[in-house]
């Protein structure tokens, strides 16, 4: 028997909710999980890589006590990997086994499409029944091709698939659907139109320091400090990929391993590799460019002290 999970009833419950998890989310994605969640629309978010838009997936299946399924997309995804297939070993087994029983092609035929024979993919298993509905997460539509968006209306507009020897399946409870895309190309709208969209921008200092805080426990509160006007600094700066948010915290993550206590050129220099991927813009920044920034960051913060 399906449950429905408990849903939160407005939009600051959807922020602690999230927030419980380690999720800080601004307001305006808190109103639009919890829109997405009330009107049983799928979420579709859209950002720069490292904004933390899978995540938001992943925080609420763990909130609402449920299955996440993950559907990861790539160049050349078709409905056998991302929906359904038919098990065509066990279907040529069976009929050398109707064959030896001298069934009919009428007996073999009503056999051989039936759901035993079924492989459920990530959005099969999604409309399947489950004890509580799950979410769906499809992460990265912009790295699947376009006749797959087509594909996937049914499943968004109806949370239906039609498997043609079979039946359609529709789902008895829709799941919760997540769609992230990073915008390396740009996603059809009769997709978008499906969706309540969103679109996660790098966060704010204050948000970013306190989910250091929160992802990066054991830095003292200065170098968590330093970590984000830092990174703040870089995305001001004209490089090939700005670091985003699991940058940030993978970079907290490896100062800490390192003892660091504080943030100085040396460090800086030796770990860019963490924060930056590409040799172009480590290039740039490691030296003097890494140096002014630190003047900066230790310049403001004398100034805040002395205030």
């Amino acid at each position: 028997m399906t449950t429905r999970p408990l849903l939160p009833q407005s939009i600051d419950e959807t922020q602690a909710r999230l927030l419980e998890h380690d999720y800080v989310a601004d307001r305006q994605l808190a109103t639009a999980v919890f829109l997405g969640l009330k009107l049983e629309r799928p979420l579709f978010v859209e950002g720069e890589p490292g904004t933390g838009k899978t995540e938001i997936a992943k925080v609420l299946a763990r909130a609402l006590g449920t299955e996440l399924i993950r559907l990861q997309c790539y160049e050349g995804l078709d409905v056998s990997q991302a929906a359904y297939e038919w098990n065509y070993a066990r279907q040529m087994l069976e009929i050398r086994l109707g064959e030896a029983a001298h069934e009919s092609r009428e007996q073999m035929a009503a056999q051989l499409f039936s759901e035993r024979f079924l492989i459920a993919r990530p959005l099969l298993k999604a409309l399947q029944p489950h004890p509580a509905p799950p979410v769906l997460l499809i992460d990265e539509l912009d790295r699947a091709d376009e006749p797959f968006e087509a594909y996937l209306l049914e499943v968004l507009a109806d949370f239906q698939i039609t498997i043609p020897e079979f039946r359609a399946v529709l789902a008895a409870h829709p799941p919760v659907v997540v769609i992230t895309s990073n915008r390396t190309r740009e996603i059809h709208d009769a997709v978008k139109r499906r969706c309540i969209y969103h679109w996660v921008d790098y966060p704010d200092a204050a948000r970013e320091l306190e989910i250091v805080r929160r992802k990066v426990p054991g830095a003292r509160e200065a170098l968590s400090r330093q970590i984000v006007a830092f990174v703040q600094g870089l995305r001001t700066l004209d490089l090939y990929k700005l670091p985003g948010l699991s940058e940030t915290i993978e970079w907290g993550r490896a100062l800490l391993a390192l003892d660091r206590l504080s943030l100085d050129a040396q460090s800086v220099d030796d770990t860019l590799g963490v924060l930056l991927k590409s040799q172009d813009d480590i290039a740039r920044v490691r030296g003097s460019e890494a140096a002014q920034l630190l003047a900066r960051i230790t310049a403001g913060a004398a100034s805040a002290a002395a205030g």
